[in-house]
């Protein structure tokens, strides 16, 4: 009687699935194992290390009470040393004058030629405000006139006049103003009764060249006193103009 293999008994038959599968399992795990032992490094550029911030410690400074240092110690004595001399030897003694004296002394001082000068030295003459001065100048027309007070209106009528009679006004129209101009004129009456030293102020200097001019125009004067002499006397003059055009 002859056997029959069962081909389902095959015992060759699934080995080599077995076996394929028993060697995924087995690479699985040791590909598993690389994995675990393996180290995550990033390249140079893209690491950030975190440092801590800074942190600055105040330390307060304590000063040491140092004791002062010992005083120095006394210079000692040093004993003095006289020589003695015997009386039988002559001393000379210089003889000291006096000081004092009952004649006069002269002294003659020789100047050089520099410091002497052939004119006379000038005297500084006074500058006194013309509301302060003692006696005002005294304007041609006011001299009948003996009250300060009334010299002082006097004076300062003949000058308003004087500006309003010889003021050219048809400057305004050559410098272009118009409207009210202002314009401040300061001079000096000195110690001979002449005008002197004019500054003024004024919108145009067309206006200031021409306040300046009729201003030095203004006729000679008995000088101010002070404390009966001459002085020279500082005067404040406001003009104000009115420009208008009548075209």
């Amino acid at each position: 009687m002859k056997t029959k293999k069962n081909p389902k008994a095959d015992l060759n038959r699934g080995s080599l699935i077995f076996f394929q599968i028993g060697l995924i399992i087995v690479l699985s795990s040791v590909y598993f194992m690389i994995e675990m032992r393996t180290y995550n490094v990033t390249s140079q550029d893209n690491f950030i290390m975190e440092v801590e911030e800074e942190r600055i410690l105040e330390i307060p400074v304590t000063q040491m009470n140092t004791p002062p240092p010992p005083p120095p110690p006394p210079a000692p004595e040093v004993p003095e040393i006289i020589d003695l001399v015997e009386n039988d030897i002559d001393i000379e003694e210089d003889e000291i004058a006096s000081t004092e004296s009952n004649q006069d002394i002269k002294i003659n001082v020789i100047a050089e030629v520099s410091d002497i000068s052939g004119s006379e030295v000038e005297e500084e003459i006074e500058q006194v405000p013309f509301v302060f001065v003692e006696e005002v100048p005294i304007y041609p027309g006011c001299e009948d006139l003996k009250d300060n007070e009334a010299r002082k209106q006097c004076m300062i009528q003949k000058i308003d006049e004087f500006v309003r009679t010889n003021f050219n006004t048809e400057i305004g129209t050559e410098a272009g103003v118009s409207g009210i101009n202002r314009i401040i004129v300061l001079f000096k009456i000195d110690e001979f009764g002449k005008v002197s030293e004019i500054k003024s102020r004024a919108p145009h200097i067309l206006l200031e060249q021409e306040a300046e001019r009729v201003i030095k125009s203004l006729p000679q004067m008995t000088p101010g006193m002070q404390r009966n002499r001459p002085v020279r006397i500082s005067y404040s003059l406001p003009i104000v103009f009115d420009f208008r055009d009548h075209n």
